[in-house]
């Protein structure tokens, strides 16, 4: 009895403690797509699918791109997490994809809803841990931090800039890469790479540009934002995801 009570004390811990598999590896079920310029769930050129157990990100039904930003968001909000996305890079650009969108994607946390983004919305209000490939030579780090209509703090001072670089190393070719997130709601936010800290910042809050297109407006600038949709992206340039997992918690 007494193994019994002390089992059962421990079971929404050991609950925690558990990888939840947002991405089945089967399907895309749980998941709603929103891509710029159509309706929500109109999968345009079947832009997100899956193929041999990852979900890829291609255009090869796009004439070209002309901007149509794409997000695949998990039907489930989250508060307090460690997301763990495995990805990489493949192919060539879309045509008419922008430049700075070479090898570029991303995840987005503490994300508006789908539904309440406008059909020719660019982006969703959110945090984003963005992913970048190398381009053959020279540096460029992955999970740096952009803030569509986002601020966030960093050593007591607010940061409006639209991007911060991590202190990743680069990742060139078409090499899996696993970053992991921890989210504590308004408080702090942790980038790693292949298990190594990155990137550190606190109080993600409403504020800032990067969001055009709004169904309705954000709420008023450094308003804190303690929760939220999980969306990855499609930003012009083919990519992979074969994990995308999550593990609960406490507040």
């Amino acid at each position: 009895m007494k193994l019994l009570l002390i089992l059962f004390s421990l079971s929404p811990l050991l609950a925690q403690e558990q990888w939840i598999q947002l991405f089945n590896g089967k399907n895309l079920d749980g998941w709603d797509v929103k891509i710029t310029g159509h309706e929500l769930n109109d999968n345009f050129a079947n832009t997100f699918r899956v193929r041999d157990g990852v979900m890829q990100v291609g255009y090869e039904g796009y004439s070209a791109f002309a901007e149509q930003f794409g997000h695949i968001f998990y039907k489930e909000k989250f508060s307090n997490y460690i997301l763990a996305v495995e990805y990489r890079f493949i192919g060539d650009q879309a045509p008419g994809g922008p430049q700075w969108a070479l090898r570029n994607s991303g995840v987005m946390l503490h994300s508006q809803s789908a539904e309440s983004m406008g059909k020719d919305q660019n982006f969703p209000a959110s945090i984003e841990v963005q992913f970048l490939g190398g381009s053959g030579s020279g540096a460029r780090p992955t999970a740096n931090l952009c803030t569509p209509g986002t601020n966030v703090e960093m050593n007591g001072q607010l940061v409006t800039r639209h991007c911060t670089n991590s202190t990743s190393p680069t990742f060139h070719g078409d090499q899996w890469v696993r970053i992991e997130v921890t989210v504590r709601d308004n408080q702090s936010i942790e980038h790693k790479v292949n298990g190594e800290t990155v990137l550190k910042y606190e109080k993600p809050q409403f504020g800032g540009g990067g969001v055009n297109n709004l169904k309705q407006p954000l709420p008023p600038d450094g308003t804190p934002i303690d929760s939220g949709y999980i969306a990855l992206q499609s930003e012009s340039h083919p990519i992979e995801f074969r994990k995308v997992e999550l593990k609960r918690l406490a507040p």
